[in-house]
């Protein structure tokens, strides 16, 4: 199973597009918040999809929980977890909630982490990347063994890859 992941990606409507056009094959795709967009946009369908602190339509949820192939997933923005602060505060979340797999975004820094049994994944930004200077969106490659992360610049060039052993 895989998973297109996206964050921060703040009114470019053209990036969304094309990110989403490069892994047609992915059975979920979810934006972690920030898109600036409208809940309806055309470009915005057909994904799970979070409010971000920078979104202001009403009918973005500020987090879901949902379930694929036995795994729970778990989409918040971040921002009302301090994520730019601690990891901790969304760790607790996560527990509350049994997710085992986190995406979130805020930070706009690239980044994941296997923290008690459960994978934390921050796409980074398509929009306004930090302490990176690619733009930055993941796929995540779900097994029963272990968690493939692709992180891809804007233009689907490979930046890294990381196999996080379950």
């Amino acid at each position: 199973m895989k998973l297109l992941i996206l964050s921060d990606t703040h009114g470019d409507e053209e990036i969304i597009e094309r990110v989403k056009g490069y892994h047609p094959d992915a059975h979920k795709i979810i934006h972690c918040g920030d898109s600036e967009l409208p809940y309806a946009h055309p470009v915005m369908q057909n994904m799970e999809r979070v409010k971000g602190n920078c979104d202001h339509d009403p009918n973005y949820l500020e987090e879901i929980l949902f379930q694929v192939n036995g795994e729970r997933v778990y989409v918040t923005h971040g921002h009302l977890y301090d994520v730019k602060s601690s990891p901790m505060k969304l760790v607790y979340r996560a527990k509350e909630l049994g997710a085992n797999i986190v995406c979130f975004g805020h930070s706009h820094i690239l980044g994941a982490e296997y923290i008690d049994d459960t994978f934390f994944i921050n796409p980074g930004s398509l929009k306004k990347p930090r302490q990176i200077e690619e733009k930055s969106f993941v796929t995540c490659t779900i097994s029963p063994t272990h968690f493939t992360l692709d992180c891809y610049d804007d233009n689907n060039n490979l930046i890294e890859q990381m196999f996080i052993e379950r």
